[in-house]
């Protein structure tokens, strides 16, 4: 039977049985806590991670020392700090499980071996990564010249499951509103 990772490759494309392991190999399972980070800023990212259960939150201290999120990644998707992890930078951002949350890890030099051994491996991950940058640009989009009531309101509305399980500071933070604005919003919708 396919590992979750290789499951999650052949929605995209087909992998032949051999490769399967080659790919099961250079993987790990790990589990994280809510609030647990699985990057901290600072250092180069190395490790590409894709969500299998719960919600992980890319996001950054702003000089005024407040947690800024950019984004909520869901079960089925891919995370990293993909700058960072393809050209070797330093990354600013944050990675933090939302919930407690399982993760399939393949490390930066584990997927530049199996690049080297399965060539088609390369153009399939970079087209993944990028359909999921293209999505959360157009997720982002959506907020573009609304006011805060109408961002939350979209928010619920396309990401009802991360409205549900983020708390609600991260959710404002998401939206670029305070908690307090937040909270008058919620009530008001009611």
């Amino acid at each position: 039977m396919a590992s979750q990772f290789v499951s999650f490759l052949q929605q995209y494309q087909a992998i032949p049985a051999t490769d399967q392991l080659l790919i099961d190999a250079a993987t790990e399972r790990r589990f994280y806590k809510k609030g647990e980070p699985l990057f901290v800023a600072g250092k180069v990212c190395r490790e590409l991670f894709l969500v299998c259960s719960g919600i992980l939150r890319i996001m950054v201290i702003n000089e005024a020392g407040n947690e800024v999120t950019y984004f909520f990644i869901r079960e089925g998707r891919l995370c990293s700090i993909l700058n960072s992890f393809n050209n070797g930078t330093i990354a600013k951002e944050n990675i933090l499980a939302v919930s407690n949350a399982e993760v399939i890890v393949l490390t930066r030099a584990g997927l530049n071996k199996l690049f080297e051994q399965l060539p088609y491996l390369k153009p399939l991950i970079n087209q993944i990564t990028q359909q999921a940058l293209l999505d959360k640009i157009a997720v982002r989009n959506e907020y573009l010249g609304q006011d805060a009531a109408s961002r939350y309101k979209t928010f619920v509305s396309q990401q009802p499951d991360i409205a549900r399980e983020v708390p609600l500071s991260d959710i404002a933070s998401y939206l670029e509103i305070t908690p307090q604005s937040l909270s008058r919003i919620r009530k008001n919708i009611r």
